[in-house]
């Protein structure tokens, strides 16, 4: 799901609000969880997940084409765990600890 189909499905569901509203909402709830990654905060969304950053020391990588050593340096990544509710709902209501192997 995309961004813009998100909030079509938002609109339709709620018919109350102008979709430009609905809008305005996703991309700035888009971007306090942008800003808060970015200055090292957590984010808990109860049932949902919790996004964190994770630490990735430096080391030393090839380049594909010419497989030269590169140094790639440390960096934080975006990480993303799911909650309980989640697991079970994507896992039809069982939280077997595997991944579903479903794509987009």
């Amino acid at each position: 799901m995309t961004k813009s189909e998100l909030i079509a499905v938002l609109s339709t569901a709620q018919p109350q609000l102008q979709p430009r509203d609905v809008e305005l909402a996703v991309k700035e709830l888009l971007e306090q969880m942008s800003a808060a990654l970015s200055s090292g905060q957590r984010i808990e969304v109860r049932g949902f997940g919790s996004f964190s950053l994770h630490y990735r020391p430096p080391r030393t990588g090839r380049n594909p084409k010419t497989g030269a050593a590169v140094l790639v340096p440390d960096k934080y990544v975006p990480h993303f765990k799911p909650g309980k509710e989640l697991r079970e709902k994507v896992n039809g209501g069982e939280d077997d600890g595997k991944p579903s192997g479903g794509g987009s």
